[in-house]
């Protein structure tokens, strides 16, 4: 009996283990008339306000055994960011909030449809722009509605471990004093990310989640 218990006790932390590892933070925000995306932090979900900055949103978020579709109300959160409470809890990242100096190469990571994208990217400087500019991933050359798509701090022995450091904002282009234009990826990072942590901070009444059977 004790050998049969432990058998289930080990298949159950195995299918637990399959599903967090297969489970991801990049969340599809769908508004009255167009998508983003977002991410799922362990402050909550952090999004643009692309599609929509008040009332209902479906946000949806990829487990081990496909999507699940929840309905949230949206929360301005100031500075550009908006967050929304879905009834369950989301795969999520920590936030890191040390601003990347140029030269450090973050993982970008955004969604198609069903398919995942990660590319690696150079911070850059220019004193034209403000915030944080990175290189520009082909996958988001290639694509539309990346919006929100997050910039992450990682490590490449550990795949896995992420720290978001920016929510990608759009495509910028400039000229030098002799006209060669420079593109970058633009994105809002952590001067503005702390935000969330201070709307979680202030809320005098905490949602508790509810665990339901599909997404386990």
């Amino acid at each position: 009996m004790r050998h049969v218990l432990a058998l289930c006790l080990a298949l159950f932390a195995a299918a637990c283990q399959g599903t967090r590892t297969l489970a991801d933070p990049v969340l599809e925000i769908r508004g009255p008339e167009a998508t983003e995306l977002g991410v799922a932090t362990d402050y909550g979900l952090v999004f643009l306000g692309r599609t929509a900055r008040s009332g209902s949103i479906e946000v949806t978020a990829w487990f081990g055994d496909g999507p699940s579709i929840e309905l949230a109300v949206v929360e301005p959160l100031g500075g550009g960011l908006f967050t929304a409470e879905p009834e369950i809890r989301l795969p999520r990242v920590p936030v890191s909030f040390g601003t990347p100096a140029p030269g450090t190469r973050l993982l970008a990571i955004g969604r198609v449809g069903r398919e995942l994208w990660r590319e690696e990217v150079t911070v850059e400087s220019d004193a034209s722009i403000t915030g944080i500019v990175t290189t520009i991933p082909s996958a988001i050359e290639r694509a539309d509605g990346q919006v929100g798509a997050g910039l992450y701090r990682f490590d490449p022995a550990h795949p896995e471990h992420l720290t978001l450091v920016g929510l990608v904002s759009g495509r910028v282009e400039v000229s030098d004093a002799s006209g060669s234009p420079r593109r970058y990826l633009t994105a809002v990072g952590p001067d503005q990310l702390w935000r969330l942590v201070t709307y979680q901070r202030n809320r005098t009444h905490k949602r508790k989640f509810v665990y339901r059977d599909d997404v386990m």
